[in-house]
């Protein structure tokens, strides 16, 4: 099951009680403290581990507490330091505060990783405490309570290209033709309900990172057929791949279908109406595509092209326009 949002507590270990005890061996006269620290509670703490591609792990269990940590003892005995509880999450997790709002960390890429609720500290036993004037301290500090919150969750696909359209505009028979990854195609719309990651070899050292962004329908930015679940996987994109489709199963126009989805990245914000994009028209050995080619070509007042995941054609000039302005966003981003 995919799962890309999640509401989760999360609360860390409270520390170990220092002790109060002092030394009663038979031959140690005028014995002074012994009382141990208690030992500290454990974090919890998040990262992004390769592997990992949904929240799934996180969707049934909304509660993760760590393990304090132990009491201290006598005869100097500190508390054991409870263990750190390490949650996995797939690299492109957003954490965020739930009651507050904000963002603790943006885990963009693998290895990353933040302490989302910290370990009380262990309490001071009372060998700490004693001085040349205290020579029998009585003193001892309880343990911290550790922290605790409750975290939203939220996955962004991290892909090089995003491919969006209308549902059926044939994004899902392009990945599967360009990479490995085998996402439902059927002739009704909204197959793709999650999106779908494919690898794209260009060549021995080139590859892209293709996203199969489910179809989008007017009313998305404000939520419309699951739209916010949709357009905030396009937001890590870097490059789009807008795909048309000349002949709507649905009878609707290819050109105010473009005009919809291009209002829909619009309104939704987060750049996205300004990311570098590709106008292709899909299903090119369909009879209208070439009419719905020259009428984009000159409204967009920029090259279309025309592919089809059929027979192959203009497959190659698509992932090569695409591997262009995907070096040329990079570039753009390190000055």
């Amino acid at each position: 099951m995919f799962v890309d949002r999640v509401t989760i507590e999360v609360e860390a270990g409270r520390g170990g009680d220092g002790c109060m005890s002092f030394r009663r061996e038979k031959y140690v006269p005028r014995g002074g403290p012994d009382g141990g620290d208690g030992g500290d509670g454990g974090s919890i703490i998040m990262i992004a581990e390769p592997g990992v591609d949904t929240l799934s792990a996180l969707a049934h269990r909304k509660q993760w507490r760590a393990e304090r940590g132990e009491h201290g003892r006598g005869s100097d005995c500190h508390g054991r330091g409870a263990k750190d509880m390490i949650i996995k999450l797939p690299p492109g997790t957003v954490i965020m505060d739930a009651e507050h709002g904000h963002v603790l960390k943006d885990l963009s890429t693998l290895g990353e990783q933040v302490v989302a609720a910290r370990g009380g500290k262990g309490g001071k036993g009372n060998i700490r405490f004693k001085s040349a004037t205290n020579q029998a301290p009585r003193e001892f500090t309880r343990g911290e309570e550790g922290e605790s919150r409750r975290l939203t969750l939220e996955l962004k696909v991290i892909a090089d290209v995003g491919l969006v359209g209308k549902p059926n505009a044939g994004k899902s028979t392009l990945l599967s033709r360009v990479s490995r990854a085998r996402p439902e195609i059927a002739d009704y719309p909204f197959t793709t309900k999650i999106p779908h990651l494919g690898i794209v070899h260009l060549d021995i050292d080139r590859t892209l990172v293709i996203a199969d962004i489910p179809g989008l329908i007017e009313g998305a930015h404000a939520g419309a057929g699951l739209g916010h679940e949709f357009l905030r996987h396009v937001e890590r994109t870097r490059v789009l791949i807008h795909l048309v489709e000349p002949q709507p199963m649905d009878g609707t126009d290819p050109i105010e279908n473009y005009r919809a989805i291009r209002s829909e990245l619009e309104q939704y914000g987060h750049g996205l109406a300004d990311r570098p994009e590709i106008l292709a028209v899909s299903k090119a050995e369909l009879p209208t595509a070439v009419e719905v080619q020259e009428k984009l070509a000159a409204i967009a007042g920029r090259e279309v092209i025309a592919f089809s995941s059929v027979t192959g054609q203009g497959l190659d000039k698509l992932l090569r326009a695409a591997h262009i302005a995907l070096i040329e966003a990079r570039s753009s981003e390190n000055k």
